[in-house]
């Protein structure tokens, strides 16, 4: 551990002009609060965040960060207060330390949601301050090197999960690749104890066995690159075991087939002087095709810089070679932190781009599962290159979309996103990019997310704003259907209300908005005689028992309302326009559209039935048939003609029996109306290729 006079000199060795006595404070702070707590390791507890802020002094950081480091967990763990640290250490030290504090376990709260709601609180934070998240990484790092003094196995395992999904990929991003290392190394090692074992052990007899070879190598690199005029500095070693044991699972490959074991590093002066050596290690040794990737012309999203290839050494040995400046290498191994050395005044800003994405998804989230969800895919790296027509770079996971590309680009952008052209062509949204594509997307003002673009996009951006799109387009619908209703109640009231009446209802009943009333009402969360009630108190005394009372005189209409949103046609009947329809509202569901004469509806149900109607000139809908065709060539090619030739859609054809004489199959058609539809059906009915047509 740290002592005092070493950490304050480390503090002082790059930062002169630093508050010495303030250094020496949040020292003598900490250990007197944490006072005798100790840690699983029998050390005293503040040793833990001595060693934080050892760590935070050795990527040169302000004394703010050293003394935040220093105090991380005083309020948490000890009798220290938010209060107490701003007025002995100031507003920007008890900012940070709020920001990083550890929340309380939240018994009643499930695991995910305990662990969506500390990592929302920590975005948040980050976003202020990115600073919050270079100390929490240092103190997720030491408490990962401690690790094995936990008794339990499973508390191991869930915190190494944690550091694997979260912390390690958030450590990448900011292109802190050496803690994002040892953090895979710890955590591999708790979570696949065999496969640790099995691997550092195969890569301890490589190194025994070939004794010297790796800086054999390394010379031979050296004395090539010297004699053409280069000095470089040349470095070897293994492939990380995680790296290594992960190759082996998404190729399904042995330890003996993975080639690349052995990678080498190659640190110039120049940016020229990276692809000088580059041509001179390609032309020396043959390069295997495939394996070289230019991070200088396009750097990762974190920064990152460097030339990657892989060439085929003495004896058909393969190696990675990586090629970069000194300057890129101290950016690469510690990321956003290696900009940030002291500086008078001088405050680190967070909001880099990536983490803009981050915060948007968290006040998108709508539960503990979307913000895991959508987090990891935000943080995970294997990301693509696409341009925009005008040359603008972004960088994408792999498997994206247009419509990811578009949310990239602007929220807005995405939302009304219809279609695309990629490389000039028009594509589906839906068609995978590659890398280099050129994406420009086409969209319309009248255009808005659909619900089935979940079923492709793959970037946390992209599905936290559709589903946001999609449930505010819900919400405005439902209540739609809530004021229809809500007009209807007023009409039973003994006398007019003003809007008076309204906004003292909205408080009687604890709602917040007109809007949330409407959507009360339309979710059936409030019945008529609660809202009578709240309008005028004592109107809904005399009438009827509930049972015996509806307080609807004519059908709402559905008209603009949007299918799967606002409503949902029933699956069971499948309503089209000009069948006479009712709803089923049920708490804190849609409307479920139901035909008059549905069989489900008969079954009996404790929910509110709503009269309703389509509305005029409302079009548009799904219908299904069941249709009965003789086995034999052509009849299936004449029923899809008949399709055609009523300008019907087919969504869905599934055969459903099949035997020596006859074929069954059912269909479902977009159809405009009841009467389309009964077109549709006479004329399969009067085809010599159909035994049997019917609506279902």
């Amino acid at each position: 551990m740290l002592r005092q006079y070493e950490l304050v000199e480390r503090v002082m060795s790059y930062a002169p002009d630093a508050d010495e006595a303030m250094l020496n404070r949040a020292y003598v702070y900490t250990v007197q609060k944490h006072g005798t707590q100790t840690r699983a390791s029998g050390d005293p507890y503040f040793s833990h965040p001595v060693e934080v802020a050892g760590l935070m002094t050795e990527l040169k950081l302000d004394q703010e960060t050293i003394i935040t480091a220093l105090l991380h967990d005083t309020v948490e763990d000890t009798l220290a207060t938010t209060e107490e640290i701003e007025r002995l250490f100031g507003a920007d030290v008890a900012k940070l330390v709020d920001g990083v504090t550890k929340l309380s376990k939240i018994e009643a709260m499930t695991e995910k949601e305990r662990a969506a709601e500390n990592l929302r609180k920590f975005l948040l934070a980050m976003s202020e301050d990115l600073r919050v998240l270079l100390v929490k990484l240092a103190d997720r790092l030491h408490n990962m090197r401690t690790l094995h003094y936990i008794k339990s196995e499973d508390k191991r395992r869930r915190i190494a999960r944690e550091t694997m999904d979260i912390y390690a990929p958030l450590a990448e991003r900011v292109g802190m690749y050496e803690y994002m290392r040892e953090m895979q190394l710890l955590a591999f090692e708790q979570l696949e104890p065999e496969a640790y074992a099995t691997i550092t052990g195969r890569l301890a007899q490589i190194r025994s066995s070939e004794g010297g070879q790796v800086d054999a190598i390394a010379l031979s690199i050296k004395q090539a690159l010297a004699e053409a005029g280069l000095r470089v500095e040349v470095s070897g070693r293994e492939k990380h075991p995680y790296s290594i044991w992960k190759k082996m699972a998404e190729r399904h490959v042995t330890f003996e087939q993975i080639t690349d074991i052995m990678a080498f590093r190659v640190l110039t002066d120049s940016v020229a002087d990276c692809y000088k050596a580059l041509g001179v290690l390609h032309t020396t040794w043959q390069m295997i095709p495939g394996r070289f990737k230019d991070y200088i012309s396009t750097p990762k999203s974190n920064g990152y810089r460097s030339l990657h290839t892989s060439l085929i050494f003495e004896n058909s040995m393969r190696m990675e070679v990586q090629v970069r400046t000194h300057e890129m290498h101290n950016t690469n191994e510690f990321g956003l932190a290696a900009h940030w050395a002291y500086k008078q005044g001088g405050t680190p800003d967070g909001q880099v781009g990536w983490l803009r994405d981050l915060i948007e998804i968290v006040d998108a989230s709508h539960d503990a599962e979307e913000l895991l969800e959508h987090t990891k895919l935000a943080i995970y790296q294997d990301r693509i290159f696409a341009f925009t027509p005008k040359g603008a770079l972004h960088q994408l996971p792999k498997g994206s979309t247009p419509v990811d590309f578009a949310y990239s680009v602007h929220s807005d952008l995405g939302n009304f996103a219809v279609g695309a052209k990629i490389n000039g062509r028009h594509m589906p949204l839906r068609t995978p990019l590659a890398n280099g594509d050129v994406v420009e997307i086409i969209k319309s003002r009248k255009a808005s997310p659909q619900l089935s673009w979940l079923g492709f996009v793959v970037t946390g951006k992209a599905r936290a704003a559709i589903r946001r799109a999609v449930r505010a387009k819900e919400r405005q619908e439902i209540a739609a259907i809530g004021r229809q209703l809500f007009d209807q109640i007023v009409g039973h009231l003994p006398s007019k209300i003003g809007k008076k009446a309204v906004r003292d209802a909205i408080k009687r009943l604890g709602l917040a908005s007109e809007e949330e009333l409407m959507v009360a009402i339309g979710t059936a969360k409030l019945d008529d005689r609660q809202v009578m009630e709240a309008l005028i108190p004592g109107s809904a005394a005399g009438l009827a028992e509930p049972e015996q009372w509806s307080g609807q005189e004519r059908a709402i209409s559905i008209r603009g309302l949007t299918p799967g949103v606002g409503v949902q046609l029933a699956e069971c009947c499948h309503p089209v326009p000009g069948d006479r329809i009712v709803g089923i509202r049920q708490p804190d569901k849609g409307v479920e559209v139901h035909s008059i004469d549905c069989m489900t509806l008969a079954s009996g149900t404790d929910s509110d039935w709503l009269d309703l109607s389509w509305g005029e000139r409302t079009t548009g809908a799904v219908g299904r048939l069941r249709m009965v065709l003789y086995n034999r060539p052509g009849t299936l090619a004449e029923a899809t003609g008949i399709f055609a030739g009523n300008r019907a859609n087919i969504v869905s054809l599934e055969m459903t029996q099949r035997d020596e004489l006859f074929g069954g199959y059912e269909v479902d058609l977009e159809v405009s109306d009841l009467a389309h539809l009964t077109r549709i059906v006479s004329a399969l009915r009067a085809s010599d290729a159909v035994a049997q047509a019917e609506r279902i």
